[in-house]
């Protein structure tokens, strides 16, 4: 059975897109006969990332990222995040002569900047020297790849995503009845780079409603009294936040993707966003979603779109298609083949 370890800094209890793309992708692989396994910040101690305590960095040591591979000898190496595990692993596999292929979830320069006073230059090289390392470099979207070209990437290359269309499906509303609508939500971490406050701005009738928990939570909620503050739902409970839902609001200007915006619209709830990358790359049917450099605009006109249209639309992503493509991007180890032999 071929073997794939797949590194990743980001993995559970984190409930964010990296994680969800990662373990689903996993679990396609696996149904089609491929043995994956992962290494994660659950076999390391871990700390507290600065300034944003809910992200763990591991504790690793190069000598127990080496052993782990060199136990496990796999045919495919997939190192998915450049923090401290994704760059012992880079380490290993370079001075070990063993070919890997990376992905680029985040636009991580813009996730510090919004922190912390470092230029994305500085931090854009830093992922160029990462990445250039890879065969491939996967990335989300044709937006995302055209702009790590034009920054100078190597090998950088399309990976969609997908989404549960069977998890998140339309349903009755269920959840805010007792709130003045029409009723706006905004799902995910409650943080500067997520742009939250832009929705939580908006000048349009209605209840808005966030759902997540995140750094900056505690401040909005004081901030915006009339908003209504959910913590972070997973399952069923999430799936009825969306079908109870008039407009999905994605104020993000720094996503690469966006799987918040698959699972509403497969939950028929139309999209309001800001026409930038991922928004401009998922919402490519108008009828699914309106974008805008005014989010209220955008907010008005998704409230006249037709919900079984934004189903269909979402009904176009599958994680098996995103498993194949993976799988048909992976390379050889070399190394991993002579272990097995």
């Amino acid at each position: 059975m071929t073997r794939i370890l797949i590194v990743t800094d980001a993995w559970h209890p984190q409930v964010n897109g990296v994680v969800r793309c990662l373990d689903k992708v996993g679990q396609e692989l696996r149904t089609i006969g491929y043995d994956v396994d992962y290494l994660t910040p659950e076999r390391f101690w871990t700390m507290p990332m600065p300034t944003y305590p809910e992200i763990r960095l591991s504790l690793a040591s190069l000598g127990a990222i080496g052993e782990i591979i060199e136990n496990y000898a796999p045919q495919h190496i997939h190192i998915a995040t450049e923090g401290p595990l994704g760059l012992l692993a880079r380490h290993y596999c370079t001075s070990h002569h063993l070919a890997f292929t990376t992905s680029y979830h985040t636009r991580f320069p813009e996730y510090v900047a919004a922190r912390l006073p470092v230029p994305c230059e500085w931090s854009y090289a830093y992922l160029r020297w990462f990445h250039d390392a890879a065969a491939h470099t996967l990335a989300p979207t044709r937006s995302v790849v055209e702009d790590l070209k034009d920054k100078d990437f190597q090998h950088v290359v399309e990976w969609t995503r997908g989404v549960d269309s069977t998890r998140f499906a339309p349903g009755p509303k269920t959840l805010f009845q007792d709130l003045p609508g029409p009723h706006l939500v905004c799902v995910g971490r409650v943080a500067v780079e997520k742009n939250v406050e832009a929705f939580l701005k908006l000048d349009v009738p209605g209840t808005k409603i966030v759902v997540g928990d995140g750094p900056q939570k505690a401040e909005l909620e004081a901030k915006y009294p009339d908003a209504v503050f959910v913590d972070r739902k997973q399952g069923a409970e999430l799936t009825a936040h969306y079908q109870s839902a008039d407009v999905f609001v994605f104020p993000s200007k720094t996503d690469t993707f966006g799987n918040v915006m698959l699972e509403a619209m497969a939950c028929g709830l139309p999209v309001a966003a800001y026409p930038v990358m991922g928004p401009i790359d998922v919402l490519t049917d108008p009828k699914a979603g309106v974008m805008e450099d005014d989010l209220a605009i955008a907010v008005t006109k998704a409230l006249t779109l037709k919900r079984e249209d934004a189903r269909a639309h979402a009904l176009k992503y599958s994680w098996q298609v995103c498993a194949t493509m993976f799988r048909d991007y992976l390379v050889p180890t070399l190394s991993g083949h002579e272990q097995a032999a």
